[in-house]
């Protein structure tokens, strides 16, 4: 019972964030339908599919004030990544090959290198950073600028007219292109309540607008922050040893740092966004962007999501200490997430087409990943000598 209301209270944020993150990427479109598809994807795109990560990276820090929220902020932002990185990819082929859209898929190297270098440099710098006994505002400040030299760099490798689309001003956007669906329209408003169905509630059988788009765009992000929180009071609920619930008592938790808790749980819940997404990519054909959209939203996580918390919160506490045990964990996890990228990104970009194999080969890989933070969360032996491993690499380069 003590573990299974913080699961509970998980599922429902999980599908919370799901509903609330449709809604916002459809008012955030319209708001946005005169910017050309280059600019939204990496601002407003970004921003939307990865909202959940920066809400609940902010509120552990607001909520334990600590280095332990601070590395619940860690657990959610590199376990969201390995997520994208695994999980998002090979869901987008199996969902593609499932319904027999095609046999195999074949993506841009040029995108995917692109991305994939871009992404294991800002984690090789997000590795390297983050450390020491003491963060300060600058840290933070560093980390999103490394997201906006990632912009910048990707503006710079596109060609001209690449470079001239990008820029070039949608004054043609048809607004009947941001209709709703008919089957959205129809629905009966006690159905849309009941399933958190945004689009439904805010705009029904209207069309869609700048004064129903914002009311939308803004009680969806409202939506995501308060679903944010609760995620991250039942992810530390359940590292707790003890934890009281208002009504009902005292219950018994897992015992374990709120880190490992947030790698899998928090990661998978804020996650949930991104997989719609690549997911609607890869049916609608777009396999480039499904497969780019994840490795672009972990760039903004593992920069922005845990830069601007981060960034924030020392900027009105000031610095903030790190003590021994954290630093460890906190290293230990930010060089698996550097490996396993490395070893995803090799996955990808070998031979021409992705299919079912290199699929199940990445849920495999995240498989491992979620048994071995089980592992160390329970004090396992084996568990507990990779981790001798990957601190022994860590002492090597003198990185954390």
């Amino acid at each position: 019972m003590g573990i299974l209301i913080p699961l509970i209270l998980i599922s429902i944020c999980c599908l919370v964030i799901w509903r609330a993150g449709d809604g916002f990427m459809t008012a955030s479109e319209y708001i946005g339908r005169h910017l050309s598809d280059g600019v939204r994807g990496a601002t407003i795109n970004a921003i939307a599919s990865s909202m959940p990560e920066v809400f609940t990276s902010l509120f552990f820090l607001l909520i334990l004030q600590d280095a332990n929220g601070f590395s619940g902020g860690i657990g959610t932002t590199a376990g969201s990544a390995i997520f994208n990185g695994m999980v998002i990819p090979a869901v987008s082929i199996l969902a593609v090959l499932g319904i027999g859209l095609a046999s195999r898929i074949e993506v841009s190297k040029k995108v995917l290198k692109r991305d994939g270098i871009s992404l294991i440099l800002a984690e090789l710098i997000f590795l390297i950073l983050i450390s020491g006994a003491e963060l300060d505002w600058y840290h933070g400040l560093l980390l999103m600028s490394v997201y906006v030299v990632y912009i910048v760099f990707m503006f710079a490798t596109m060609d001209k007219s690449q470079r001239a689309e990008m820029l070039a001003e949608h004054d043609d956007v048809d607004d009947d292109d941001f209709e709703l669906d008919d089957d959205v329209k129809n629905e009966p408003f006690l159905k849309a309540l009941f399933t958190f169905d945004l689009e439904r509630l805010f705009i029904g059988k209207n069309k869609i607008t700048n004064a129903n788009a914002w009311p939308l765009l803004i009680f969806a992000t409202l939506s995501i922050a308060a679903v944010c929180y609760l995620l991250v009071v039942a992810c530390e609920w359940m590292g707790e040893e003890t934890y009281h619930v208002p009504y009902l008592g005292e219950f018994h938790g897992l015992g374990i740092p709120v880190m490992f808790v947030a790698l899998i749980l928090a990661a998978a819940a804020s996650s949930f966004p991104d997989t719609i997404i690549s997911i609607k990519d890869a049916q609608r054909g777009a396999y480039d962007d499904a497969i780019s959209n994840a490795l672009g939203s972990n760039i903004f996580d593992v920069c922005f999501a845990l830069g601007f918390p981060l960034f924030l919160f020392t900027l009105m506490n000031g610095p903030l200490a790190m003590p021994e045990p954290i630093q460890e964990l906190s290293s230990e996890l930010r060089l698996l997430l550097l490996l396993l990228t490395i070893l995803a990104v090799f996955i990808y970009t070998t031979g021409k087409y992705m299919g079912k194999f290199k699929a199940l080969m990445l849920l495999s890989i995240y498989f491992l990943f979620v048994l071995y933070i089980i592992g160390r969360g329970s004090d396992n032996e084996f568990a507990g000598m990779i981790a001798s491993q990957l601190r022994a690499i860590i002492d090597f380069f003198q990185i954390g």
